[in-house]
């Protein structure tokens, strides 16, 4: 196929947002800008959909591979797909349409610029899963820092300056250290050329020190106990629209590349700190939750949720088990869609009322029965509820870590119990008990675009839930390859060392 579809789809966003943002509006045509935002982002999706129809899932080779050179004899601009990548690239066309639909009255000022803002985004989420060269991986990793910061820093509350420059920092901080190390590479292997690297491998003396400076920048990413304090700062501040993109996807970036990256190019030194994830890990399933538990703020519980999770995810990459892999990559994705769509859930209401405190809300049932449905499903994908996406993936993640250790699956299952406890408590708080608030009978019930983009989320985590098998077909393969390419270099490695 010469049609370059992969660079369409990272292409496509960006074009629509230059479009946008040079073309002559005026503040009551702004409506137009966002036409065009949402066809564009649309477009995306049903390429994205045609992408994978077209990947074939019985091959664990990278498919579409588009390389070109761009610096000479210093990086070429080569992108492609694989099992594990695909679906994260749906993921990203899936959200984006939605949130720029959500946009109806959360964004007052600056539509324009707001909307080149997350097309800009979807650009460089989309390039981070295509990216088979370190330093293009490099560009879009950091590069999303920009329009998130603004998102962040110019459409977010009052606290949106400081919650800004904190995302910002704490993700640079990290990402220098991850350069470093790509140059490292670039000076011992000649190359930074992923599948090239896959091939030759790295030098044992150097892998755990590139391991750690990788580590340091996917873990804030993820993020990872301690470096997790910057999430529940952005998520409380940023707009509805932003704290989905930030949840759904941002967070995926640190997670996949510990499985394309970690455990591709590091498998020596991915083995040694084994030990490391699982106690941070632990860490961030167990106090995430019990902090969630002691919230007030709907916004900052769903974010301590999400390390929560994210802490499920990094345990079952690092069991570097089929079940343990498959279940990490499908948690990201469930979660991505629970994510997204209960801080979409909060974001109804704090237009309604203009507060995310949760002792405001109380008994919205009697005069919100759709938003009540709608919001125990997302609540019960987020608990891992059987016939939701969330139980497929934690179901998968505990089975690869029980196969690992008795101890460390025994204590992660405690989180399972400890995500039903806060979120439950957080719908029996808002949804049922008395209508004490006289304010919420004024509240109205879902209109049809926030129907749209519920139900829009709602039927994938159930379908899943039920029938997860496209997902799992789709990985399979992939992660297979992975984890015999990973044996394979710890065994060479031991025969070395014998």
């Amino acid at each position: 196929m010469n049609f370059p579809i992969l660079s369409s789809l990272i292409l496509l966003p960006a074009i629509g947002a230059l479009f946008i943002f040079f073309s002559k509006t005026n503040s009551k045509k702004y409506q137009s800008s966002k036409y065009v935002a949402l066809f564009v982002s649309f477009t995306n999706f049903l390429l994205s959909l045609y992408l994978w129809f077209l990947f074939d899932s019985t091959t664990h080779e990278f498919q579409f591979v588009e390389n070109r050179e761009w610096i000479k004899g210093f990086v070429n601009y080569k992108v492609g797909v694989d099992g594990i990548s695909i679906l994260f690239i749906i993921l990203t066309t899936l959200i984006s349409p939605l949130c720029i639909v959500s946009v109806n009255s959360t964004v007052k000022n600056r539509l324009k610029e707001f909307l080149v803002a997350i097309l800009l985004m979807e650009t460089l989420m989309i390039g981070v899963f295509c990216a088979l060269d370190l330093f293009v991986f490099y560009l879009f990793f950091e590069g999303g820092l920009i329009p998130m910061f603004l998102i962040i820093g110019i459409w977010g509350g009052e606290r949106r300056v400081y919650s800004a420059f904190k995302f910002f920092l704490y993700t640079l901080l990290g990402s220098v250290l991850m350069l470093i190390a790509i140059i490292s590479i670039y000076w011992i292997t000649g190359t930074t050329d992923v599948i090239e690297l896959y091939e030759i491998g790295i030098d044992i003396k150097y892998q755990n020190l590139l391991w750690l400076a990788f580590f340091s920048s996917f873990a804030v990413k993820t993020p990872m106990w301690p470096v997790h304090t910057w999430l529940p700062d952005a998520h409380v501040e940023a707009p509805t629209a932003g704290s989905v993109l930030l949840a759904a996807i941002l967070l995926k970036m640190g997670g996949y590349a510990f499985i394309r990256f970690s455990l591709g190019l590091f498998p020596i030194a991915s083995d040694y700190f084994v030990p490391l994830i699982y106690f941070l890990s632990l860490v961030a399933i167990v106090y995430t939750s019990l902090v969630a538990l002691m919230q007030e703020d709907m916004k900052k519980l769903i974010a301590y949720s999400s390390v929560a999770h994210m802490g499920f995810v990094t345990l079952g990459i690092f069991t570097i088990t089929q079940q343990g892999i498959e279940g990490s990559i499908f948690q990201m994705i469930s979660h991505g869609l629970v994510s997204a769509a209960l801080f979409l859930c909060v974001g109804v209401v704090y237009e309604r009322m203009h507060t995310r405190l949760i002792n405001r809300y109380g008994g919205i049932v009697s005069i919100m029965p759709k938003y009540a449905l709608l919001f125990m499903i997302f609540t019960l994908g987020s608990i891992g509820l059987p016939g939701t996406s969330g139980f497929v993936g934690e179901f998968l993640i505990l089975i690869g870590t029980f196969k690992k250790s008795f101890l460390v699956a025994t204590i992660a299952s405690l989180g399972v119990v400890l995500v039903a406890a806060y979120m439950l408590w957080l719908y029996r708080r808002i949804i049922f008990g008395e209508l004490i608030n006289k304010d919420l009978k004024k509240m109205l019930d879902l209109n049809k675009s926030e129907i749209f983009i519920l139900w829009s989320l709602a039927i994938p985590i159930l379908f899943f839930g039920f029938y997860p098998e496209p997902l799992i077909n789709t990985i399979e393969i992939s992660v297979n390859n992975l984890i015999e390419m990973y044996n394979s270099n710890l065994q060479i490695n031991l025969a070395k060392n014998n």
